[in-house]
Protein backbone atom coordinates (compact mmCIF):
# COMPACT_ATOMS: atom_id res chain seq x y z
CA UNK A 1 0.00 0.00 0.00
CA UNK A 2 1.34 3.46 -0.81
CA UNK A 3 0.37 7.11 -0.42
CA UNK A 4 1.68 10.04 -2.47
CA UNK A 5 4.21 12.09 -0.53
CA UNK A 6 5.19 15.01 -2.79
CA UNK A 7 6.05 13.39 -6.10
CA UNK A 8 7.26 10.10 -4.67
CA UNK A 9 5.06 7.27 -3.27
CA UNK A 10 5.79 6.37 0.38
CA UNK A 11 5.45 2.66 1.10
CA UNK A 12 3.82 1.90 4.46
CA UNK A 13 2.88 -1.75 4.09
CA UNK A 14 4.75 -4.60 2.47
CA UNK A 15 4.41 -4.89 -1.30
CA UNK A 16 1.53 -7.21 -2.21
CA UNK A 17 -0.53 -6.34 0.89
CA UNK A 18 -4.25 -6.05 0.14
CA UNK A 19 -6.45 -3.57 1.90
CA UNK A 20 -10.22 -3.12 1.86
CA UNK A 21 -11.84 -0.28 3.75
CA UNK A 22 -15.30 0.98 4.69
CA UNK A 23 -18.26 -0.57 2.90
CA UNK A 24 -16.05 -2.81 0.74
CA UNK A 25 -14.50 -4.48 3.79
CA UNK A 26 -17.85 -4.81 5.53
CA UNK A 27 -19.59 -6.04 2.39
CA UNK A 28 -16.97 -8.73 1.74
CA UNK A 29 -17.14 -10.00 5.32
CA UNK A 30 -20.93 -10.08 5.34
CA UNK A 31 -21.00 -11.86 1.97
CA UNK A 32 -18.51 -14.54 3.16
CA UNK A 33 -20.46 -15.17 6.39
CA UNK A 34 -23.79 -15.37 4.54
CA UNK A 35 -22.38 -17.89 2.05
CA UNK A 36 -21.49 -20.17 4.97
CA UNK A 37 -25.00 -19.70 6.42
CA UNK A 38 -26.58 -20.54 3.03
CA UNK A 39 -24.45 -23.70 2.81
CA UNK A 40 -25.88 -25.15 6.04
CA UNK A 41 -29.39 -23.66 5.77
CA UNK A 42 -30.87 -26.57 3.81
CA UNK A 43 -29.97 -29.02 6.59
CA UNK A 44 -32.17 -27.32 9.24
CA UNK A 45 -35.14 -29.23 10.63
CA UNK A 46 -36.57 -32.77 10.40
CA UNK A 47 -36.76 -32.61 6.60
CA UNK A 48 -33.35 -30.97 6.23
CA UNK A 49 -30.91 -32.36 3.68
CA UNK A 50 -27.65 -34.15 4.52
CA UNK A 51 -24.22 -33.15 3.26
CA UNK A 52 -21.57 -35.51 1.95
CA UNK A 53 -18.12 -34.20 2.81
CA UNK A 54 -15.03 -35.75 1.22
CA UNK A 55 -11.64 -34.82 2.66
CA UNK A 56 -8.25 -34.76 0.92
CA UNK A 57 -7.66 -38.43 1.83
CA UNK A 58 -10.98 -39.47 0.29
CA UNK A 59 -12.65 -40.15 3.67
CA UNK A 60 -16.40 -39.55 3.46
CA UNK A 61 -18.60 -37.98 6.16
CA UNK A 62 -22.39 -37.88 5.71
CA UNK A 63 -24.11 -35.58 8.21
CA UNK A 64 -26.55 -32.75 8.77
CA UNK A 65 -24.90 -31.62 12.00
CA UNK A 66 -23.91 -27.96 11.54
CA UNK A 67 -20.70 -28.11 13.61
CA UNK A 68 -19.48 -31.26 11.84
CA UNK A 69 -20.17 -29.79 8.39
CA UNK A 70 -18.26 -26.59 9.08
CA UNK A 71 -15.41 -28.44 10.81
CA UNK A 72 -14.93 -30.71 7.78
CA UNK A 73 -15.07 -27.84 5.24
CA UNK A 74 -11.68 -26.30 4.52
CA UNK A 75 -12.77 -22.67 5.01
CA UNK A 76 -10.15 -19.97 4.33
CA UNK A 77 -11.93 -16.59 4.50
CA UNK A 78 -11.36 -14.98 7.96
CA UNK A 79 -14.99 -13.82 8.33
CA UNK A 80 -16.28 -17.24 7.28
CA UNK A 81 -13.94 -18.82 9.86
CA UNK A 82 -15.75 -16.81 12.53
CA UNK A 83 -18.95 -18.62 11.57
CA UNK A 84 -17.13 -21.92 12.08
CA UNK A 85 -15.97 -20.72 15.50
CA UNK A 86 -19.48 -19.66 16.54
CA UNK A 87 -20.84 -23.13 15.68
CA UNK A 88 -17.98 -24.70 17.69
CA UNK A 89 -18.83 -22.48 20.67
CA UNK A 90 -22.49 -23.51 20.45
CA UNK A 91 -21.46 -27.18 20.32
CA UNK A 92 -19.07 -26.84 23.27
CA UNK A 93 -21.47 -24.85 25.46
CA UNK A 94 -24.80 -26.62 24.90
CA UNK A 95 -24.15 -29.37 22.34
CA UNK A 96 -27.06 -28.55 20.00
CA UNK A 97 -28.36 -25.72 17.79
CA UNK A 98 -25.16 -25.48 15.72
CA UNK A 99 -27.03 -25.05 12.41
CA UNK A 100 -29.48 -22.61 14.03
CA UNK A 101 -26.75 -20.28 15.30
CA UNK A 102 -25.03 -20.05 11.89
CA UNK A 103 -28.28 -19.48 9.97
CA UNK A 104 -29.37 -16.79 12.46
CA UNK A 105 -25.98 -15.02 12.34
CA UNK A 106 -26.12 -14.99 8.52
CA UNK A 107 -29.62 -13.50 8.55
CA UNK A 108 -28.70 -10.82 11.13
CA UNK A 109 -25.85 -9.74 8.85
CA UNK A 110 -28.16 -9.74 5.82
CA UNK A 111 -30.71 -7.48 7.56
CA UNK A 112 -27.88 -5.19 8.75
CA UNK A 113 -26.63 -4.91 5.17
CA UNK A 114 -30.12 -3.77 4.06
CA UNK A 115 -30.15 -1.09 6.78
CA UNK A 116 -26.67 0.16 5.84
CA UNK A 117 -27.87 0.64 2.26
CA UNK A 118 -30.53 2.94 3.74
CA UNK A 119 -27.68 4.96 5.36
CA UNK A 120 -28.16 3.62 8.90
CA UNK A 121 -24.76 3.72 10.61
CA UNK A 122 -23.25 0.34 11.67
CA UNK A 123 -22.84 1.52 15.29
CA UNK A 124 -26.59 2.30 15.47
CA UNK A 125 -27.30 -1.23 14.17
CA UNK A 126 -24.88 -2.78 16.68
CA UNK A 127 -26.52 -0.91 19.60
CA UNK A 128 -29.97 -1.93 18.34
CA UNK A 129 -28.94 -5.58 17.99
CA UNK A 130 -27.51 -5.67 21.52
CA UNK A 131 -30.69 -4.13 22.93
CA UNK A 132 -32.78 -6.61 20.93
CA UNK A 133 -30.66 -9.51 22.24
CA UNK A 134 -31.31 -8.49 25.86
CA UNK A 135 -35.03 -8.17 25.19
CA UNK A 136 -35.12 -11.52 23.36
CA UNK A 137 -33.49 -13.27 26.34
CA UNK A 138 -36.00 -11.64 28.72
CA UNK A 139 -38.90 -12.79 26.51
CA UNK A 140 -37.39 -16.29 26.44
CA UNK A 141 -37.31 -16.39 30.25
CA UNK A 142 -40.95 -15.23 30.42
CA UNK A 143 -42.34 -17.84 28.01
CA UNK A 144 -40.13 -20.84 28.98
CA UNK A 145 -41.82 -23.74 30.80
CA UNK A 146 -40.29 -24.87 34.11
CA UNK A 147 -39.95 -28.66 34.45
CA UNK A 148 -38.67 -31.14 37.04
CA UNK A 149 -34.97 -31.80 36.36
CA UNK A 150 -35.28 -35.60 36.57
CA UNK A 151 -38.65 -36.02 34.83
CA UNK A 152 -37.81 -38.93 32.51
CA UNK A 153 -40.68 -38.37 30.09
CA UNK A 154 -39.82 -34.71 29.48
CA UNK A 155 -36.13 -35.57 29.07
CA UNK A 156 -37.01 -38.29 26.52
CA UNK A 157 -39.11 -35.81 24.51
CA UNK A 158 -36.25 -33.29 24.48
CA UNK A 159 -33.74 -35.96 23.35
CA UNK A 160 -36.23 -37.26 20.77
CA UNK A 161 -36.69 -33.74 19.33
CA UNK A 162 -32.98 -33.23 18.71
CA UNK A 163 -32.60 -36.67 17.10
CA UNK A 164 -35.71 -36.40 14.92
CA UNK A 165 -33.75 -34.05 12.62
CA UNK A 166 -30.86 -36.50 12.16
CA UNK A 167 -30.03 -39.39 9.85
CA UNK A 168 -30.94 -41.81 12.68
CA UNK A 169 -34.44 -40.33 13.20
CA UNK A 170 -36.07 -43.74 12.56
CA UNK A 171 -34.53 -45.00 15.83
CA UNK A 172 -34.74 -41.72 17.76
CA UNK A 173 -37.21 -43.11 20.33
CA UNK A 174 -34.91 -45.98 21.30
CA UNK A 175 -31.71 -43.91 21.27
CA UNK A 176 -33.27 -41.08 23.31
CA UNK A 177 -34.17 -43.63 26.02
CA UNK A 178 -30.53 -44.81 26.11
CA UNK A 179 -29.30 -41.18 26.31
CA UNK A 180 -31.67 -40.28 29.19
CA UNK A 181 -30.75 -43.39 31.20
CA UNK A 182 -27.03 -42.67 30.72
CA UNK A 183 -27.22 -39.01 31.82
CA UNK A 184 -29.44 -39.76 34.84
CA UNK A 185 -26.93 -42.42 35.93
CA UNK A 186 -24.04 -39.93 36.08
CA UNK A 187 -25.98 -36.85 37.33
CA UNK A 188 -24.87 -35.66 40.77
CA UNK A 189 -26.41 -33.17 43.19
CA UNK A 190 -24.42 -29.95 43.63
CA UNK A 191 -25.24 -26.52 45.12
CA UNK A 192 -28.95 -27.21 45.39
CA UNK A 193 -29.18 -28.35 41.75
CA UNK A 194 -27.72 -31.03 39.52
CA UNK A 195 -24.41 -31.30 37.67
CA UNK A 196 -23.60 -33.69 34.82
CA UNK A 197 -20.09 -34.57 33.66
CA UNK A 198 -20.54 -36.01 30.17
CA UNK A 199 -16.94 -37.28 30.22
CA UNK A 200 -18.32 -39.99 32.48
CA UNK A 201 -20.54 -41.25 29.64
CA UNK A 202 -18.14 -43.19 27.44
CA UNK A 203 -19.29 -43.81 23.88
CA UNK A 204 -17.83 -46.78 21.98
CA UNK A 205 -18.89 -47.55 18.42
CA UNK A 206 -18.59 -50.81 16.48
CA UNK A 207 -20.11 -51.35 13.01
CA UNK A 208 -22.28 -54.46 12.79
CA UNK A 209 -25.73 -55.46 13.97
CA UNK A 210 -28.51 -52.88 13.82
CA UNK A 211 -29.12 -49.54 15.51
CA UNK A 212 -31.44 -51.24 18.06
CA UNK A 213 -28.46 -53.35 19.24
CA UNK A 214 -27.06 -50.13 20.72
CA UNK A 215 -26.92 -50.69 24.47
CA UNK A 216 -26.23 -48.87 27.73
CA UNK A 217 -23.73 -50.65 29.96
CA UNK A 218 -23.93 -49.63 33.61
CA UNK A 219 -20.21 -49.87 33.82
CA UNK A 220 -17.47 -49.37 31.28
CA UNK A 221 -16.47 -50.74 27.91
CA UNK A 222 -12.70 -50.66 27.40
CA UNK A 223 -11.50 -50.89 23.81
CA UNK A 224 -8.67 -53.27 24.70
CA UNK A 225 -8.25 -57.02 24.81
CA UNK A 226 -6.84 -59.25 27.55
CA UNK A 227 -3.04 -59.00 27.46
CA UNK A 228 -2.26 -62.77 27.42
CA UNK A 229 -4.12 -65.68 25.83
CA UNK A 230 -3.85 -67.82 29.02
CA UNK A 231 -5.47 -65.21 31.24
CA UNK A 232 -9.12 -65.75 32.28
CA UNK A 233 -11.66 -64.10 29.95
CA UNK A 234 -14.27 -63.68 32.71
CA UNK A 235 -13.71 -62.71 36.34
CA UNK A 236 -16.69 -62.58 38.73
CA UNK A 237 -16.63 -60.37 41.87
CA UNK A 238 -13.54 -58.71 40.45
CA UNK A 239 -11.05 -56.88 42.68
CA UNK A 240 -9.69 -54.18 40.38
CA UNK A 241 -6.26 -52.60 40.52
CA UNK A 242 -5.32 -49.52 38.47
CA UNK A 243 -1.66 -48.91 37.73
CA UNK A 244 -0.13 -45.81 36.12
CA UNK A 245 3.34 -47.35 35.64
CA UNK A 246 4.97 -49.90 33.39
CA UNK A 247 5.29 -53.44 34.74
CA UNK A 248 8.72 -53.77 33.22
CA UNK A 249 12.30 -53.44 34.44
CA UNK A 250 13.17 -49.81 33.90
CA UNK A 251 16.18 -48.99 31.81
CA UNK A 252 18.73 -46.73 33.46
CA UNK A 253 19.02 -43.15 32.27
CA UNK A 254 22.80 -43.45 31.91
CA UNK A 255 24.87 -45.85 29.82
CA UNK A 256 26.37 -48.71 31.81
CA UNK A 257 28.15 -51.99 31.15
CA UNK A 258 28.03 -55.25 33.09
CA UNK A 259 31.02 -57.61 32.74
CA UNK A 260 29.86 -61.20 32.64
CA UNK A 261 32.66 -63.74 32.39
CA UNK A 262 31.04 -67.11 33.08
CA UNK A 263 27.74 -68.80 32.09
CA UNK A 264 26.89 -68.95 35.80
CA UNK A 265 27.07 -65.19 36.12
CA UNK A 266 24.84 -64.84 33.04
CA UNK A 267 22.29 -67.21 34.58
CA UNK A 268 22.46 -65.31 37.85
CA UNK A 269 21.74 -62.03 36.03
CA UNK A 270 18.71 -63.56 34.24
CA UNK A 271 17.46 -65.13 37.49
CA UNK A 272 17.70 -61.78 39.25
CA UNK A 273 15.70 -60.09 36.46
CA UNK A 274 13.07 -62.84 36.63
CA UNK A 275 12.89 -62.50 40.43
CA UNK A 276 12.22 -58.75 40.12
CA UNK A 277 9.38 -59.45 37.68
CA UNK A 278 7.97 -62.22 39.92
CA UNK A 279 8.04 -59.80 42.87
CA UNK A 280 5.94 -57.31 40.89
CA UNK A 281 3.30 -59.99 40.29
CA UNK A 282 3.49 -61.10 43.94
CA UNK A 283 2.75 -57.52 45.06
CA UNK A 284 -0.28 -57.39 42.73
CA UNK A 285 -1.53 -60.75 44.10
CA UNK A 286 -0.75 -59.69 47.67
CA UNK A 287 -3.07 -56.68 47.31
CA UNK A 288 -5.89 -59.10 46.42
CA UNK A 289 -6.14 -57.87 42.80
CA UNK A 290 -7.87 -60.24 40.34
CA UNK A 291 -8.13 -57.74 37.45
CA UNK A 292 -5.30 -55.34 36.63
CA UNK A 293 -5.60 -52.35 34.28
CA UNK A 294 -2.27 -50.76 33.39
CA UNK A 295 -1.88 -47.38 31.67
CA UNK A 296 1.56 -48.34 30.37
CA UNK A 297 3.20 -51.52 29.10
CA UNK A 298 3.38 -54.99 30.72
CA UNK A 299 6.48 -57.12 30.10
CA UNK A 300 5.87 -60.47 28.32
CA UNK A 301 7.31 -62.36 31.30
CA UNK A 302 5.01 -60.46 33.70
CA UNK A 303 2.02 -61.33 31.47
CA UNK A 304 2.99 -65.00 31.75
CA UNK A 305 3.28 -64.83 35.56
CA UNK A 306 -0.04 -62.93 35.86
CA UNK A 307 -1.73 -65.59 33.70
CA UNK A 308 -0.36 -68.34 35.98
CA UNK A 309 -1.85 -66.55 38.98
CA UNK A 310 -5.24 -66.33 37.20
CA UNK A 311 -5.16 -62.50 37.05
CA UNK A 312 -6.85 -60.80 34.07
CA UNK A 313 -4.77 -57.85 32.83
CA UNK A 314 -5.02 -55.21 30.09
CA UNK A 315 -2.33 -52.72 29.14
CA UNK A 316 -1.88 -49.29 27.51
CA UNK A 317 -5.28 -47.92 28.55
CA UNK A 318 -6.15 -44.29 27.84
CA UNK A 319 -5.91 -41.86 30.75
CA UNK A 320 -9.64 -41.03 30.39
CA UNK A 321 -10.47 -44.77 30.72
CA UNK A 322 -8.34 -45.01 33.88
CA UNK A 323 -10.14 -42.00 35.40
CA UNK A 324 -13.56 -43.43 34.52
CA UNK A 325 -12.60 -46.84 35.98
CA UNK A 326 -11.43 -45.14 39.18
CA UNK A 327 -14.75 -43.30 39.51
CA UNK A 328 -16.88 -46.35 38.68
CA UNK A 329 -15.08 -49.08 40.65
CA UNK A 330 -13.80 -47.03 43.59
CA UNK A 331 -10.20 -48.04 42.85
CA UNK A 332 -7.30 -45.59 43.19
CA UNK A 333 -4.80 -45.10 40.39
CA UNK A 334 -1.34 -45.84 41.84
CA UNK A 335 1.97 -44.80 40.30
CA UNK A 336 4.06 -47.78 41.36
CA UNK A 337 3.50 -51.51 42.00
CA UNK A 338 5.19 -51.08 45.38
CA UNK A 339 2.43 -48.67 46.47
CA UNK A 340 -0.43 -51.02 45.53
CA UNK A 341 -2.37 -52.11 48.62
CA UNK A 342 -5.78 -53.60 49.46
CA UNK A 343 -7.06 -50.06 50.22
CA UNK A 344 -6.48 -49.03 46.57
CA UNK A 345 -8.48 -51.91 45.10
CA UNK A 346 -11.91 -51.33 43.48
CA UNK A 347 -14.81 -53.70 42.86
CA UNK A 348 -17.03 -54.81 39.96
CA UNK A 349 -19.47 -57.74 39.74
CA UNK A 350 -17.90 -58.94 36.51
CA UNK A 351 -15.09 -58.16 34.11
CA UNK A 352 -15.37 -59.98 30.80
CA UNK A 353 -13.72 -59.94 27.39
CA UNK A 354 -16.39 -60.13 24.66
CA UNK A 355 -16.07 -60.23 20.91
CA UNK A 356 -18.10 -57.48 19.23
CA UNK A 357 -17.92 -57.62 15.44
CA UNK A 358 -14.29 -58.36 14.61
CA UNK A 359 -12.88 -56.72 17.77
CA UNK A 360 -12.51 -57.80 21.36
CA UNK A 361 -13.64 -55.41 24.12
CA UNK A 362 -13.46 -55.64 27.90
CA UNK A 363 -16.78 -55.06 29.72
CA UNK A 364 -16.59 -53.92 33.36
CA UNK A 365 -20.12 -54.28 34.79
CA UNK A 366 -21.89 -54.09 38.14
CA UNK A 367 -19.58 -51.42 39.51
CA UNK A 368 -19.41 -50.32 43.14
CA UNK A 369 -20.27 -46.70 42.26
CA UNK A 370 -21.81 -46.60 38.76
CA UNK A 371 -21.17 -42.89 38.17
CA UNK A 372 -19.46 -43.77 34.91
CA UNK A 373 -21.37 -45.59 32.18
CA UNK A 374 -20.79 -46.63 28.57
CA UNK A 375 -22.92 -46.64 25.46
CA UNK A 376 -22.00 -49.20 22.81
CA UNK A 377 -23.30 -47.98 19.44
CA UNK A 378 -24.02 -50.54 16.72
CA UNK A 379 -25.20 -49.96 13.16
CA UNK A 380 -25.15 -51.36 9.64
CA UNK A 381 -22.19 -49.39 8.27
CA UNK A 382 -19.37 -47.25 9.58
CA UNK A 383 -21.01 -44.07 8.23
CA UNK A 384 -24.26 -44.81 10.09
CA UNK A 385 -22.38 -45.59 13.31
CA UNK A 386 -20.45 -42.29 13.01
CA UNK A 387 -23.63 -40.27 12.47
CA UNK A 388 -25.34 -42.14 15.34
CA UNK A 389 -22.44 -41.11 17.59
CA UNK A 390 -22.87 -37.43 16.57
CA UNK A 391 -26.65 -37.63 17.13
CA UNK A 392 -26.21 -39.30 20.50
CA UNK A 393 -23.72 -36.58 21.52
CA UNK A 394 -26.42 -33.94 20.79
CA UNK A 395 -29.03 -35.95 22.71
CA UNK A 396 -26.76 -36.39 25.75
CA UNK A 397 -26.00 -32.65 25.70
CA UNK A 398 -29.65 -31.50 25.58
CA UNK A 399 -30.63 -33.90 28.38
CA UNK A 400 -27.72 -32.50 30.44
CA UNK A 401 -28.88 -28.93 29.63
CA UNK A 402 -32.41 -29.60 30.95
CA UNK A 403 -31.18 -31.40 34.10
CA UNK A 404 -28.82 -28.50 34.92
CA UNK A 405 -31.27 -25.73 33.93
CA UNK A 406 -34.79 -27.22 33.95
CA UNK A 407 -36.48 -24.82 31.51
CA UNK A 408 -37.82 -25.84 28.10
CA UNK A 409 -39.50 -24.21 25.10
CA UNK A 410 -41.42 -25.66 22.17
CA UNK A 411 -39.55 -26.24 18.91
CA UNK A 412 -40.61 -25.87 15.29
CA UNK A 413 -39.87 -22.12 15.24
CA UNK A 414 -42.72 -21.35 17.69
CA UNK A 415 -40.46 -19.57 20.17
CA UNK A 416 -38.84 -17.53 17.36
CA UNK A 417 -42.18 -16.20 16.08
CA UNK A 418 -43.19 -15.27 19.64
CA UNK A 419 -39.88 -13.45 20.30
CA UNK A 420 -40.15 -11.60 16.95
CA UNK A 421 -43.74 -10.52 17.69
CA UNK A 422 -42.84 -9.14 21.13
CA UNK A 423 -39.67 -7.47 19.83
CA UNK A 424 -41.68 -5.57 17.20
CA UNK A 425 -44.06 -4.38 19.93
CA UNK A 426 -41.02 -3.22 21.94
CA UNK A 427 -39.51 -1.42 18.90
CA UNK A 428 -42.71 0.56 18.33
CA UNK A 429 -42.27 2.24 21.73
CA UNK A 430 -38.82 3.58 20.79
CA UNK A 431 -37.77 6.66 18.86
CA UNK A 432 -34.86 7.10 16.50
CA UNK A 433 -33.05 4.74 14.17
CA UNK A 434 -32.32 2.11 16.81
CA UNK A 435 -35.90 0.90 16.46
CA UNK A 436 -35.11 -0.02 12.84
CA UNK A 437 -32.28 -2.29 14.06
CA UNK A 438 -34.58 -3.96 16.63
CA UNK A 439 -37.25 -4.51 13.96
CA UNK A 440 -34.52 -5.97 11.68
CA UNK A 441 -33.48 -8.34 14.51
CA UNK A 442 -37.13 -9.46 14.80
CA UNK A 443 -37.27 -10.08 11.03
CA UNK A 444 -33.97 -11.99 11.17
CA UNK A 445 -35.05 -14.36 13.95
CA UNK A 446 -38.04 -15.38 11.80
CA UNK A 447 -35.62 -16.98 9.33
CA UNK A 448 -35.70 -20.15 11.45
CA UNK A 449 -39.44 -21.02 11.08
CA UNK A 450 -39.30 -19.81 7.44
CA UNK A 451 -36.39 -22.15 6.69
CA UNK A 452 -38.13 -25.05 8.49
CA UNK A 453 -41.18 -24.49 6.29
CA UNK A 454 -39.05 -24.27 3.10
CA UNK A 455 -37.11 -27.43 3.93
CA UNK A 456 -40.38 -29.28 4.60
CA UNK A 457 -41.67 -28.35 1.11
CA UNK A 458 -44.27 -25.89 2.42
CA UNK A 459 -44.94 -22.43 0.99
CA UNK A 460 -42.92 -20.18 3.34
CA UNK A 461 -45.08 -17.07 2.77
CA UNK A 462 -48.33 -18.91 3.61
CA UNK A 463 -46.69 -20.63 6.59
CA UNK A 464 -45.36 -17.35 8.03
CA UNK A 465 -48.70 -15.58 7.54
CA UNK A 466 -50.54 -18.39 9.36
CA UNK A 467 -47.96 -18.49 12.18
CA UNK A 468 -48.09 -14.74 12.76
CA UNK A 469 -51.88 -14.83 12.78
CA UNK A 470 -52.03 -17.66 15.35
CA UNK A 471 -49.44 -16.01 17.61
CA UNK A 472 -51.35 -12.73 17.48
CA UNK A 473 -54.38 -14.68 18.78
CA UNK A 474 -52.30 -15.92 21.74
CA UNK A 475 -51.27 -19.38 20.49
CA UNK A 476 -47.66 -18.97 21.55
CA UNK A 477 -46.56 -22.55 20.78
CA UNK A 478 -47.85 -22.64 17.18
CA UNK A 479 -44.95 -23.78 14.99
CA UNK A 480 -43.94 -25.66 11.86
CA UNK A 481 -44.52 -29.41 11.95
CA UNK A 482 -41.91 -30.30 9.34
CA UNK A 483 -42.82 -33.99 9.20
CA UNK A 484 -46.54 -33.45 8.50
CA UNK A 485 -45.92 -30.22 6.57
CA UNK A 486 -48.42 -28.09 8.49
CA UNK A 487 -48.72 -25.49 11.27
CA UNK A 488 -49.64 -26.97 14.65
CA UNK A 489 -49.22 -26.61 18.43
CA UNK A 490 -45.65 -27.86 19.02
CA UNK A 491 -46.10 -28.36 22.79
CA UNK A 492 -48.98 -30.79 22.19
CA UNK A 493 -46.84 -32.51 19.56
CA UNK A 494 -44.15 -32.86 22.27
CA UNK A 495 -41.48 -31.10 20.16
CA UNK A 496 -39.46 -29.59 23.01
CA UNK A 497 -35.96 -28.16 23.36
CA UNK A 498 -33.92 -26.70 26.23
CA UNK A 499 -34.27 -22.97 26.80
CA UNK A 500 -30.50 -22.70 27.27
CA UNK A 501 -29.87 -23.91 23.66
CA UNK A 502 -32.06 -21.16 22.22
CA UNK A 503 -30.55 -18.53 24.57
CA UNK A 504 -26.99 -19.51 23.60
CA UNK A 505 -27.88 -19.38 19.87
CA UNK A 506 -29.27 -15.83 20.25
CA UNK A 507 -26.22 -14.67 22.24
CA UNK A 508 -23.59 -16.25 19.98
CA UNK A 509 -25.19 -15.17 16.67
CA UNK A 510 -25.61 -11.56 17.90
CA UNK A 511 -22.00 -11.44 19.06
CA UNK A 512 -20.57 -12.67 15.75
CA UNK A 513 -22.85 -10.33 13.74
CA UNK A 514 -21.94 -7.24 15.78
CA UNK A 515 -18.25 -8.12 15.64
CA UNK A 516 -18.28 -8.37 11.83
CA UNK A 517 -20.32 -5.14 11.51
CA UNK A 518 -17.70 -3.25 13.52
CA UNK A 519 -14.87 -4.12 11.11
CA UNK A 520 -14.30 -1.36 8.55
CA UNK A 521 -10.74 -2.14 7.45
CA UNK A 522 -9.25 -5.45 6.33
CA UNK A 523 -5.49 -5.46 5.80
CA UNK A 524 -4.31 -8.79 4.39
CA UNK A 525 -0.57 -9.25 4.26
CA UNK A 526 0.90 -11.12 1.30
CA UNK A 527 2.35 -14.55 2.03
CA UNK A 528 5.97 -14.12 3.06
CA UNK A 529 8.56 -15.29 0.59
CA UNK A 530 12.20 -16.02 1.34
CA UNK A 531 14.80 -13.44 0.29
CA UNK A 532 16.02 -13.76 -3.30
CA UNK A 533 19.45 -15.37 -3.70
CA UNK A 534 22.25 -12.92 -2.94
CA UNK A 535 19.98 -10.34 -1.24
CA UNK A 536 21.61 -8.73 1.78
CA UNK A 537 19.76 -8.62 5.08
CA UNK A 538 16.84 -10.51 3.53
CA UNK A 539 14.91 -7.30 2.73
CA UNK A 540 14.46 -8.32 -0.90
CA UNK A 541 14.13 -4.96 -2.66
CA UNK A 542 12.90 -2.71 0.12
CA UNK A 543 14.67 0.34 -1.33
CA UNK A 544 12.96 3.56 -2.35
CA UNK A 545 11.40 4.25 1.07
CA UNK A 546 10.73 7.94 0.52
CA UNK A 547 14.34 8.97 1.04
CA UNK A 548 14.51 7.55 4.57
CA UNK A 549 18.01 6.40 5.55
CA UNK A 550 18.29 2.63 5.88
CA UNK A 551 14.71 2.17 4.66
CA UNK A 552 11.61 1.76 6.89
CA UNK A 553 10.53 -1.65 8.23
CA UNK A 554 7.13 -2.83 6.98
CA UNK A 555 4.10 -2.57 9.29
CA UNK A 556 2.92 -6.07 8.47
Amino acid sequence: MSVQGGNQPIYILKEGTERNTGNDARGNNIMAARIVAEAVKTSLGPKGMDKMLVDSFGDVTITNDGATMLKEMDIQHPAAKMMVEVSKTQDTEVGDGTTTVVVLAGELLGKASDLMEKKVHPIVIIDGYRDAQQQALKILDEIAIKVKPKDKETLKRVANTTMSTKLVSGHSGYLSEVAVEAVLQVAEEANGGWKVDLDMVKVEKKPGGSMTDTSLIKGLVIDKEVAHSDMPKLVKKAKIGLLDAAMEIEKTEFTSKISIETPGEMQGYLDQEEKMLRDMVAKVKGAGVTVLFCQKGIDDMVQHFLAREGILAARRLKKSDMEALAKATGAKVVSSVDELSAADVGYADSVEEKKIGSDKLIFVEGCKNPKAVSILIRGGTERIVDEAERSLHDALCVVKDVIEEPMIVAGGGAVDIEIARKLRAYAEKLKGRERLAIAAFADAIEVLPRTLAENAGMDPIDAMAELQSLHAKGEKWAGVDGIAGKITDMEKLEILEPKVVKAQAIKSSTEVATMLLKIDDVIASSKSKGPPPGAEGGMGGMGGMGGMPGGMPPMM
